[in-house]
């Protein structure tokens, strides 16, 4: 009786779970019912940025198998033959000419001979083809030019990167006509035009869709003729870079149709126009100055300014579009741009807090021997790897014709953290030398400015709550999305399919996530994927990625089954579901550049440092996740126990990477060199920069010497209470004369170095006269 009950049951089951007609009479259409009524509300705008660019390497992520094959096989980003001459020319000359002193301290802009140069040699046409009179470079080229500017001056840098971001010229590419094309984009690429692009206003920050600046669709006069349809927009914006000093304003805006001249509906969205800001009724208003920052940047305004229907991108057909042209570019554009000067930074702080650490003596011992600076340092040259590989990973990205939303947003936001990182902890070991303004001071202005980065482009507490994890659950889940669409279709009988479809899956998927999850939980990942052709030394990188990779896929789908529409509005939630997330792409450009450089010994240290850190990292977010993950303490036992079966594995890394790491940024080698190539080192012996790595060179060398006669005063072969104990070391015979010139040498050079500089004391009085005094 009881075995015929059992089979009944089976088949009752079998029936319901694998005759699809059944399963949605039973099953399917109740949950669609279900999760209809639990969707969170999307806007019109947030519909647009779901759907905005493509899923890359990212949705390999979210699937809990990633394929490393496919990742490594890849080919290594690359610039072309014409780049890299642009780079040793034109770029070096631009860097050669820029004193970031005397420009935000004097001029509070660009000299004018610089801005020429900038237009004369095409830096605000490298993304405008070459049809176009621009350098038509690719995404990574970008890169390079603003880290390389960037490292040398900000305000160059920025003057540079927003034409080529998200601006006129990329909308215009994507979205404007050919006539618009023909006549804009010729004079960008020869700087005859200066853009900026006008989305942010008192009202509407992170909001931007909110925006409340305005058009209505009417006719009115244009050039002569007063029956030219068009539209009459007023509008407040602020924080507009090159804003103070553009001809041609890219405008967002909400357009209305009150009168029908273009259709029946009334509300056609926000649209964007281009507009020469001679017109009449606009206000380029005074300069913003962003913690003194030099760059132009400032509001704007205008009222009842009058249009032609030609000048929106697209014209009639861009009406209306102006958030989905926004969300694309800024896919592409948010890739390249910050990551690019936030990893300029990095480099820069990492060269030169190697050699500070090196040149700089305390208590008879360069100071990045000691384990807290070496701690810093270890920090410095693990974050540095780590962005400079996804900063290139992303870029290549974008050449291969991604536009990838979900990982513009982890680049954006974790490379300008770990830069901000990595300027703190420069600025830590240099000390006094780096909160002293002035000539010589190679990091103040980028510890000044480095907010800048984190609140433009989508601020970083929004990105990191709202954004990268709100966006990829649904962009790069293999299902979600479908699931939404056929929910959101009023076809019920094709809903019911789709979504039944869609439904079984998923249900696999999550399980077969849960059940890898402890599979390589109880195994240590020995059973995870891994390419065979990584070595050793990274192969059990990539079958821990692989673990964490099904743990997040599992708990991100019971974070969304348990949670539903709340999820929205579980911020702390979702963004450290959003921080696995982008350890798993950070680590994935680590391993991947590692690969690409072909796996040098040399710089197993610093992937070393980088990977078990962000490991460390991934573990925290899952352990937090799971400790407030809002079920009962008996569910959130379960699913700690599915992703930590044996307790949390990981650890920070060790000291000895971290002395490892250190070590390779205070010695000059490959390693070094690699770790912070790109950046600007200037020619001029006298520079800042050129002093301290000549000072790094002879410390190198002073220091046998040095030990040389710490052994002999620790010997009695040099008195210790000799009042010059050198000369006493040269009479011995301690040392040579050759040897007693470099230990003058390094004397001068050291203290080149750790000098700083000192200023009238009228300085900043109305008789500033600017000029630093003499260093005594």
């Amino acid at each position: 009786m009881i075995s015929s009950l059992l089979t009944i049951l089976v088949l009752v089951l079998g029936v319901v779970l694998f005759v699809p007609p059944v399963r949605r009479a039973v099953v399917s259409n109740r949950l669609l019912k279900v999760f209809r009524r639990i969707l969170p509300q999307v806007s019109q705008t947030e519909q647009e940025a779901l759907e905005a660019g493509t899923v890359w390497w990212e949705g390999d992520l979210f699937s809990g198998r990633p394929n490393w094959n496919k990742l490594l096989a890849y080919p290594k980003p690359k610039l072309t033959a014409e780049e890299k001459a642009f780079l040793a020319g034109p770029v070096e000359e631009l860097c050669a000419m820029l004193d970031e002193w005397r420009i935000t301290r004097e001029l509070h802009d660009l000299p004018p001979d610089v801005w020429q140069f900038i237009k004369d040699n095409g830096f605000f046409g490298m993304i405008i083809p070459k049809q176009y009179g621009g350098r038509g470079f690719s995404a990574l080229a970008h890169s390079e030019v603003v880290m390389k500017i960037s490292s040398r001056s900000g305000t160059a840098a920025v003057s540079v990167m927003v034409p080529n971001s998200l601006g006129p010229a990329e909308l215009l590419l994507q979205y404007g006509t050919e006539e618009q094309k023909n006549h804009y984009l010729p004079r960008l690429a020869k700087g005859l035009e200066i853009p900026c692009f006008a989305l942010t206003g008192p009202d509407a920050g992170s909001d931007a869709g909110s925006i409340p600046d305005s058009g209505v669709v009417c006719y009115g006069e244009f050039n002569g003729d007063p029956h030219v349809l068009g539209m009459r927009i007023t509008w407040e914006k602020r924080y507009i870079t090159l804003g103070p000093v553009a001809t041609l304003l890219g405008l967002a805006f909400r357009l209305h149709d009150p009168d029908g001249l273009l259709g029946s509906k009334e509300d056609l969205g926000i649209t964007l126009a281009l507009i020469p800001t001679n017109t009449p009724g606009i206000s380029i208003g005074r300069r913003h100055f962003p913690l003194d920052a030099a760059f132009q940047n400032g509001p704007n305004s205008g009222k009842d300014v009058f249009i032609p229907m030609e000048w929106v991108i697209g014209e009639r057909e861009g009406v209306g579009c102006g958030w989905r042209m926004l969300m694309n570019c800024l896919a592409a554009g948010r890739s390249i741009s910050l990551p690019a000067t936030s990893t300029g930074g990095a480099k820069l702080a990492a060269r030169t807090s190697g050699a500070y650490g090196r040149v700089r003596v305390q208590f008879k011992t360069p100071i990045g021997r000691f384990e807290g600076v070496e701690e810093a340092l270890a920090r410095i040259g693990g974050n540095t790897y780590m962005m400079d590989a996804a900063r290139v990973m992303t870029a290549g990205a974008v050449d291969m014709g991604e536009k990838p939303s979900v990982i513009s947003a982890i680049v954006k936001y974790h490379l300008t953290e770990r830069g901000r990182q990595a300027i703190n902890d420069a600025m830590d070991v240099h000390g006094g030398k780096g909160i002293c303004m002035g000539p010589s001071n190679y990091l103040g202005r980028n510890y000044q400015h480095i907010p800048v980065s984190i609140t433009v482009e989508g601020a970083n507490i929004l990105t990191r709550n709202m954004i990268i994890f709100g966006q990829g659950a649904i962009r790069c889940h293999p299902y979600v999305l479908k699931e939404i669409q056929s929910a959101n279709d009023g076809n019920s009988t094709w809903a019911s399919r789709q979504f039944d479809q869609a439904l079984i899956r998923h249900v696999a998927f999550t399980v077969g996530n849960g059940t890898r999850s402890l599979l390589h939980g109880l195994t240590g990942a020995s059973l995870a994927s891994a390419p065979g052709s990584v070595g050793p030394e990274t192969q059990r990188y990539y079958s821990q990625l692989t673990r964490f990779s099904a743990a997040f896929a599992f708990l991100a789908d019971i974070s969304m089954l348990v949670l539903g529409g709340s999820l929205k509005r579980k911020e702390r939630l979702s963004a450290r579901l959003g921080d696995i997330l982008s350890m798993l792409y950070l680590c994935s450009a680590a391993l991947k550049r590692f690969k690409d450089d072909g796996r040098p010994v040399a710089d197993a240290p610093l992937l070393h440092w980088s990977i078990q850190d962000a490991l460390y990292r991934m573990q925290e977010a899952f352990d937090g996740l799971l400790d407030n993950f809002p079920v009962r303490a008996a569910l959130r036992g379960l699913l700690r126990f599915l992703i930590f079966p044996l307790g949390k594995p990981f650890s920070p890394p060790s000291d000895e990477i971290g002395h490892n790491v250190a070590t390779l940024m205070l010695t000059p080698g490959e390693a070094r060199d690699r770790l912070t190539a790109g950046i600007y080192m200037p020619a001029s012996p006298d520079e800042p920069l050129n002093v301290l790595e000549q000072a790094l060179q002879c410390a190198m060398v002073s220091e046998t010497v040095e030990a040389k006669l710490r052994a002999a005063v620790k010997t009695g072969q040099i008195n210790a209470q000799a009042d010059d104990k050198i000369a006493e070391a040269l009479k011995q015979r301690v040392i040579t004369n050759g040897e007693l010139e470099l230990m003058g040498k390094m004397k001068s050079l050291r203290r080149r170095v750790i000098m700083v500089d000192d200023f009238p004391s009228d300085f900043g009085s109305a008789s500033d006269r600017t000029q630093p005094a003499a260093q005594s």
